[in-house]
């Protein structure tokens, strides 16, 4: 199997609108007006696009550029923390500690989470993809271990996506009645059947458009934007699965429009731009008659889980990579479980 970890996806960059990208002090455009630079993990982009386009259109918004680079959520956190936030004045990661390490670095405010929506800007949930008309049948997480399954996912070392889906394996064991070794056991089983470990969810995706693998496990939101695109591939909301939750936040030292842009984001307007691109929305924004293309149903694009895991019911973020990932060379229970299904 290949533990894929480009140098190239570290810093992925993409204008998010037809306009002037923000000058060196990250404050003021090209035109006179205000620039928001964006740093993130590659999945929410084509939210922001969207959101992009109708935040332009709000006097808050009038004469803003944005301008955004993306990559793996861990490195670009890091990079961000490296660089002591220098030009950047909004961050979004697909998971809490790639913020904390922000806060830690105080380059994030300490009740960046205080909100009604404590912080998170975007959600989704864990699902399995695969080849345009499912030709193996896969209907749940079970089916991952079998010997003509192979599967690409994104690898914890770099992807906030990766522990989104391999927290998704071990509840659905857990849920099932699993012990703790049994839950390691089916675990390895799935692991053992990865073929490649992309260096972030978007990179993931693309190595399956590509024919890697004949199964990938990505965000409901990323297999709809495939769709979107005109990729043929179905996708499958397991009936347990994970709730992924991607938090945003404003820098301290950021233009204040950046501060208007994250209150757009929570907005009616801003959700339904990131609804339009297969996320769930955050708040209770009304989503009936909204259709959304590349669902499975696009009149009910989200369909309810019979049973969904949460970080919060496994105790927070803290305590599952206390357990599950290592750090600085820290070998932990993911660490040691893909080192039982790679050895030979």
């Amino acid at each position: 199997m290949k533990r894929v970890l480009k140098a190239a996806a570290l810093a992925v960059t993409g204008a998010l609108a037809l306009t002037a990208c923000a000058s060196a002090d990250g404050g003021t455009g090209d035109d006179g007006g205000s620039a928001i630079n964006i740093v993130g993990f590659a999945v929410p982009e084509a939210g922001n696009k969207a959101a992009a386009v109708e935040f332009n259109k709000t006097e808050a918004g009038k004469d803003v550029t944005i301008s955004g680079s993306y990559g793996p959520s861990g490195d670009q956190s890091r990079k961000v923390a490296d660089t002591k936030g220098k030009d950047v004045d909004y961050v979004v990661f697909s998971l809490e500690p790639d913020m904390t390490r922000l806060v830690d670095a105080g380059l994030v405010a300490d009740d960046w989470n205080a909100g009604a929506n404590k912080g998170i800007v975007s959600s989704s949930v864990a699902v399995i993809a695969t080849e345009e008309g499912n030709s193996l049948g896969i209907e749940d997480w079970d089916d991952l271990t079998r010997d003509d399954v192979k599967i690409v996912t994104p690898d914890p070392a770099s992807s906030g996506s990766a522990k989104w889906n391999i927290l998704a394996l071990y509840t659905y064991a857990k849920q099932n009645g699993a012990s703790e070794e049994q839950a390691d056991a089916f675990l390895e089983k799935v692991f053992k059947n990865v073929t490649t470990w992309a260096a972030s969810g978007r990179e993931a995706t693309e190595a399956f458009k590509k024919g890697v693998g004949n199964v990938l496990l990505t965000y409901e939101n990323e297999a709809i934007l495939a769709k979107q695109n005109g990729e043929d591939l179905d996708y499958i909301v397991p009936d347990h699965t994970f709730l992924i939750e991607n938090p945003g936040a404003v820098l301290e030292d950021a233009t204040p429009a950046a501060s208007d842009w994250l209150d757009f984001i929570l907005s009616d307007e801003g959700q339904l731009a990131f609804v339009s691109k297969g996320f769930r929305p955050v708040t209770d924004v009304d989503i009936s008659g909204v259709e959304v293309q590349g669902a499975n149903d696009p009149a009910d694009p989200f369909p309810t889980p019979s049973s969904l895991s949460t970080a919060e019911s496994l105790g927070g973020w803290d305590a599952i990579n206390a357990e599950w990932f290592g750090k600085d060379g820290v070998k932990l229970r993911f660490d040691n479980l893909y080192a039982q299904a790679t050895k030979q």
